[in-house]
């Protein structure tokens, strides 16, 4: 029926095809009633109804020769659907040692044996201190310490101081007379003015340091003297001792700093400087030209 109608229309079972997508051989299959080489009832229905759809047919008389779906049949026996996967005599499948390293079942084992532990560990160590030996230091018997008794110093006995025999009295004389003494006298007077002359010619004398200076300084206590000539020499700079004196000449002009303008006498061309009009905050900075 199918092909006739097919054949009716003008249509080749190759355009067919091509309009409904399925090889030519399963169109050949359905026209000639060969429903052993399609895949089920199910696919020849659908593919008769495409059919007649496609050549603008009723498809009700098609369908009704066609073969009816088949209703599913349950197998009861070994080979249907409650078939076992295993017979009650199998043997398991994996073995024990490969069954032990999954890793479930060790994460399975380490938490029971952690648990084990933290149950047993106590009550282990609380046997092993009451079996433990009492130690040593207790089966000692205890130790009386003797009272110490303070030391005795013992006293020296005093020195009595025995009296020494009285020499006789011409042991008590000097041996010999010691000669020349008014001579001894004489060198000594004479060592004296001698050792006075040279103290003297050791002190400075305001007269011999300010012999042909421009500027004297004398320092009344400790201060700090700089001066330098107009090249730029430093002919002083040092802190000056009480008492001393010191002469400074050189180009011209002659700059002068005292750190302590108040302990410092200075003499310029031999006459007195005031140093009051150029002191401030107790330090003089001038120049003598």
């Amino acid at each position: 029926m199918l092909r006739k109608a097919r054949e009716a229309a003008g249509l080749h079972i190759a355009a067919l095809a091509v309009a409904l997508k399925v090889p030519v051989k399963k169109l050949e299959a359905l026209e000639t009633d060969r429903f052993d080489l399609l895949p089920d009832t199910v696919f020849v229905r659908a593919l008769a109804s495409s059919v007649c759809r496609t050549l603008k047919i009723d498809p009700n008389p098609i369908l009704e020769n066609l073969p009816h779906n088949a209703a599913p049949r349950l197998k009861t026996d070994e080979s249907g659907i409650n078939t076992p996967f295993r017979a009650t005599g199998d043997v398991s499948g994996l073995p024990f040692w490969e069954q032990l390293s999954k890793p479930v079942v060790l994460a399975v084992l380490l938490l029971l044996v952690g648990v084990v532990v933290l149950v047993f560990f106590p009550f282990a160590e609380h046997i092993k201190a009451d079996n433990a030996p009492k130690s040593a230091t207790a089966d000692l018997p205890p130790v009386v310490l003797a009272p110490v008794t303070p030391p005795v110093l013992i006293e020296p006995p005093a020195v009595v101081p025995t009296p020494t025999p009285a020499l006789p009295s011409n042991l008590m004389e000097p041996v010999a007379q010691v000669p020349h003494a008014p001579a001894l006298a004489a060198s000594a007077v004479a060592i004296a003015p001698a050792a006075s002359a040279s103290v003297a010619a050791l002190k400075p004398t305001p007269g011999a340091a300010s012999s042909g200076a421009m500027v004297v300084l004398k320092a009344r206590a400790s201060s700090w003297v700089e001066v330098v000539d107009a090249s730029g020499a430093v002919q002083v700079r040092k802190i000056m001792a009480e008492g001393e004196v010191i002469g400074a000449s050189g180009a011209m002009p002659l700059s002068i700093v005292l750190g302590r303008a108040d302990s410092m006498e200075v003499q310029v061309r031999g006459k007195l400087f005031d140093l009051t009009r150029v002191a401030k905050d107790n330090v003089a900075r001038f120049e003598v030209k």
